[in-house]
C-alpha cells in the first residue's frame, strides 16, 4: 500500500485506541509539521509505521504529562522525534526552556531525542534524511515490522546486561547488576559468562586467585544486538 493509505490506517488505529486527553491531543497535534516529517523523512527512511507512536504521552521530572511529537519504540529502545517550529518555540523563552529541559530529562531516562527544525524539513529534507539514516541504521532492520519473526542471537537478559554495562561505563559488577535488574546474582554471572563466550564481554580478574571481579562490555555502542 502507498503512503497515504498506510498513514490513514496508522492514525485511525491510534485514534480508536485513545480516550480523553490523549485522543484530543492526537486530533489537534498531528498537524502540518508532523505530517511533513512522516512524508519526507519517516516513509523514505523506514517505509512503514510499526512501532511509531504519534503524540506520545510521557512524564517530565515533576511527574506531569506532556506529549512528544513521535516516539519510536523498537525492542527496548525509545527514540523521540520533536518537530521544532521557531514561531511556537523560539519566541517564547519559557516554553523554549521547558522544551529543552524535557528533552534533557528524557535522555536521562535512556531515551534518544532528535530535534528537527520545521524550516529545515521544508527546505532541506535530504540533510535530515541523511543524518537520521546514519544515526538509526543499527536499529532499522530490528524495527522492520514486515518481518514476522526476527532471529535473536541474544536473549533478553543478555541484551539487558549489555545495555546496563553501557550505562555504567562498560562495566558490569554482578552483585550491583543483579539488584538493578532484579535478578539473582548467580543468574547474572551465568549470562555474563555466556556473553564472554560470545565475544561481547571480557572477564576481569584480580590477584593470584584469578577471581573475576567484574565484566567489561567490549562490543559496539551502536550494535543492533542491543535492540
Amino acid at each position: 500500500m502507498g503512503l497515504q493509505i498506510e498513514h490513514d490506517n496508522w492514525i485511525s488505529n491510534h485514534l480508536r485506541r485513545r480516550r480523553g486527553e490523549r485522543l484530543d491531543v492526537l486530533n489537534r497535534g498531528h498537524g502540518y509539521g508532523n505530517q511533513l516529517f512522516v512524508e519526507r523523512i519517516w516513509w523514505m527512511l523506514v517505509g512503514h509505521f510499526h512501532g511509531l507512536h504519534p503524540e506520545y504521552e510521557v512524564k517530565d521530572w515533576r511527574g506531569r504529562s506532556y506529549f512528544v511529537d513521535f516516539m519510536w519504540i523498537v525492542g527496548a529502545l525509545r527514540i523521540v522525534f520533536e518537530i521544532m517550529d521557531f514561531g511556537s518555540h523560539g519566541t517564547d523563552r519559557t516554553k523554549y526552556r521547558m522544551d529543552l529541559n524535557r528533552g534533557l530529562f528524557l535522555q536521562a531516562q535512556d531515551c534518544t531525542v532528535f530535534y528537527i527544525s520545521l524550516d529545515e524539513l521544508k527546505e532541506n529534507p535530504s540533510f535530515i534524511l541523511s543524518a537520521l539514516r546514519s544515526s538509526l541504521s543499527p536499529y532499522l532492520s530490528a524495527g522492520d515490522g514486515n518481518k514476522r519473526t526476527v532471529q535473536r542471537h541474544y536473549s533478553k537478559i543478555e541484551r539487558d546486561l549489555m545495555r546496563t554495562a553501557i550505562r555504567h561505563n562498560r562495566v558490569i559488577r554482578p552483585t550491583e547488576a543483579a539488584k538493578e535488574l532484579e535478578l539473582h546474582t548467580m543468574t547474572v554471572i551465568k549470562y555474563c559468562r555466556r556473553l564472554v563466550e560470545k565475544g561481547k564481554f571480557r572477564a576481569v580478574a584480580r590477584g593470584v586467585s584469578g577471581r573475576v571481579i567484574y565484566y567489561e562490555y567490549v562490543g559496539s555502542m551502536q550494535s543492533p544486538d542491543l535492540v
